[in-house]
């Protein structure tokens, strides 16, 4: 007990250095930091919500291969993250973090449009991912009743919503609570995976199996977008594994809870990343490999990966197994509302949001942020309502979150960069760090490459010729939220909002808002705000 002791009076002084009073309870452990870092990303859960994308836009070499080129990429994307938050262990997570990486007279502006876009990303995350679930518990019904059942949007709609607020009830635990909740996702998790991988190779004849043609080679290159050329059909299936691989710093907004957390958030943002790409890798490669006639798919349900297990598991194995898909991406929501509502919390205590500080507020019951659990669910209803209008549109939320999520973790990784020896910067990288020879370099400029490149596959429409009905929305409404918020921070929000500030007690402030004594963490931020 005495070592744990002196662990959390270190992360405590750790997040005083960095200009903010400890407020959480430090109850997640190791295993439950990994396994909140893989639920977050939630492998056969995320693949079965987008494989259709892949697999009718580019076929099974594009399920395939863009899963491969994606993870691979992923991960420089994944480690420059990872050096961020292991200096800045906190739980503003990338907002706060890239507000420290620039100069005091650019912190607010810089502040404010990764704290929106994070706050977009993550919200149609958690939107998509219920949407996802809904759809798949939905798919499982109709082939139950033997399509007794039709899936109606606003059959649909009204699940999601329902599960959004189950959701808003579980995160409103205590905090040791929903770190023993969370300790056994993994297992659920990469147990679900594997099975499904074991078994369809197991029962799926030989003889039936797709030949290596199909799943890696020409013959897989099925072009379903009516007007795209070859290559950029096949992109579009980086959708699926960049939506999967989105998340990676939803541990770093658990950070205050973590113990160690300076080197434990990063180390579970890289084996997650990791292992997360070589699991959904294996399990793409066995569901082409057993999908049967193409022509077949979706299939009644409207979902090929549950149209597959019931080809070749029959019925009630893969609706069995379907029940721990399920429960994965439930585990998803979870885990995301828990890291959304902690975003929330820390831009409203910065002052980021039009409320005062109200949703800035711990429960003194809980030692959790209720008001901004509740403010999540609220909020993450919205995206939804998208499904009303059209199908079309209700998948640009996919996309969406992969574009807004993107560029909130790559401004700060440009940041780091470009100010890295600044006087007002000065970064003191934390236990994970690349170091500034070209192996770091590379990794974070090839992922601000790849970031942008996504983005502009992602703004494609998925369907030629365009129409009001198939227009992809997913980059009108993110640059509409960029445009939004900038007038409001121009017109009357930067009366209130001047960066991240800090919340220790006056006494406890020096000059920049850290405390006096660790002075060397303070010099190495430049400060917490101009009007800590």
């Amino acid at each position: 007990m005495f070592p744990q002791r002196n662990t959390q009076q270190e992360d405590d002084e750790e997040l005083r250095a960095l200009g903010y009073a400890p407020t959480f309870r430090r109850e997640f452990s190791n295993l439950s930091t990994i396994s909140f870092a893989f639920s977050i990303m939630g492998v056969c859960s995320s693949i079965a919500s987008t494989f259709n994308t892949p697999l009718l836009l580019g076929g099974p070499a594009s399920v395939t291969w863009c899963w491969f080129l994606g993870a691979t990429n992923c991960l420089a994307l994944a480690s420059s993250i990872s050096e961020i938050v292991s200096a800045y262990p906190t739980c503003g997570g990338l907002y706060g973090a890239s507000a420290r990486l620039c100069p005091k007279r650019y912190r607010a502006r810089v502040g404010w449009l990764v704290g929106w876009l994070n706050i977009l990303g993550q919200t149609v995350g958690l939107t998509s991912t219920e949407f996802g679930l809904a759809n798949m518990i939905l798919a499982a019904v109709s082939i139950s009743t033997n399509g007794g059942i039709s899936i109606t949007p606003g059959k649909v709609v009204g699940l999601t919503t329902g599960l959004l607020f189950i959701h808003g009830a579980l995160n409103s635990l205590k905090t040791r609570h929903l770190a023993y909740f969370s300790s056994s996702f993994v297992f659920i998790n990469l147990g679900a995976t594997f099975l499904i991988i074991i078994l369809l190779l197991a029962i799926t004849p030989r003889s039936e199996m797709h030949p290596a043609s199909y799943v890696f080679g020409a013959e897989g290159l099925i072009n379903g977008t009516g007007g795209w050329n070859n290559g950029v059909s096949f992109l579009l299936g980086l959708l699926s594994v960049q939506w999967t691989m989105t998340g990676y710093d939803c541990t770093a907004h658990i950070s205050e809870e973590l113990r160690r957390a300076a080197y434990a958030a990063p180390a579970a943002i890289i084996i997650a990343t990791i292992g997360t790409g070589i699991a959904g890798w294996l399990l793409n490669i066995v569901l082409i490999l057993c999908s049967g006639p193409f022509a077949n798919l979706p299939g009644p349900s409207g979902s090929a990966f549950l149209a597959i297990m019931v080809l070749r598991l029959g019925t009630r194995v893969a609706l069995a197994l379907w029940v721990f898909v399920c429960m994965t991406a439930f585990f998803v929501s979870q885990t995301s509302t828990q890291a959304i509502s902690r975003t929330f919390y820390a831009f409203s205590r910065d002052r980021g949001l039009p409320d005062g500080g109200f949703f800035g507020h711990i429960s003194a019951s809980t030692q959790t942020p209720l008001r901004a659990v509740w403010l999540t669910v609220l909020v993450s209803v919205l995206p939804g309502l998208l499904d009303l209008a059209s199908p079309t549109a209700s998948n640009a939320v996919f996309a969406m979150t992969a574009m807004a999520s993107d560029l909130s973790y790559v401004i700060p990784i440009i940041l780091r960069r470009i100010f890295h020896s600044h006087p007002e910067v000065k970064f003191k990288p934390g236990p994970y760090y690349m170091g500034d020879g070209w192996i770091g370099v590379f990794a974070n400029v090839w992922c601000a490459l790849w970031t942008v490149f996504v983005c502009v596959v992602f703004s494609l429409p998925t369907q030629i010729p365009v129409t009001p009905i198939n227009m992809n929305y997913a980059s009108v409404i993110t640059v509409g939220v960029i445009v939004t918020s900038g007038a409001w921070y121009l017109l009357s929000a930067h009366r209130h909002y001047h960066g991240p500030v800090s919340n220790l007690p006056s006494e406890e402030k020096n000059g920049d808002g850290v405390e006096h004594d660790v002075p060397e963490k303070a010099s190495a931020d430049g400060g917490v705000g101009e009007d800590a």
